[in-house]
């Protein structure tokens, strides 16, 4: 089996983390404002995978890079919830019940839709 190291696994993904990082850094030296900066970081990280790459290298590091990567992510869901809990009631307020239960049938057919998907992917592995 051929073993390859961090740096050849995560060579592009290391790259491009320090070529953001003086990105950001060059950005904020110049004064450009703040809030564009957060903006275009998070478009361009949702786009590249950027966080999805970092959050796998933090999990790497033993004991407790799982756990600090459960503690960055699971709020995250819990504010999505939030988030769709109050659209959700705004949204009845102003009258869209039957779009808002269309909408929830499609969401609830994707969640089994994963969960059925999850259940074959254990039962039939591709090894």
């Amino acid at each position: 089996m051929n073993k390859k190291t961090i740096w050849e696994l995560y060579r592009l993904k290391l790259l491009f983390w320090l070529f953001s990082a003086l990105a950001m850094g060059v950005a904020l030296y110049y004064g450009i404002d703040k809030k564009i900066i957060v903006f275009v970081t998070i478009v361009f990280g949702v786009f590249t995978q950027f966080f999805t790459g970092l959050g796998a290298l933090v999990a790497l590091i033993p004991l407790i890079g799982p756990l600090i990567v459960k503690i960055v992510t699971v709020p995250g869901f819990f504010l999505l919830n939030a988030f769709g809990t109050i659209i959700s009631g705004i949204a009845i307020k102003k009258g869209y019940t039957e779009k808002l239960a269309k909408g929830r049938v499609v969401t609830l057919g994707l969640m089994i839709g994963i969960i059925i998907g999850y259940i074959i992917g254990n039962l039939a592995p591709l090894k």
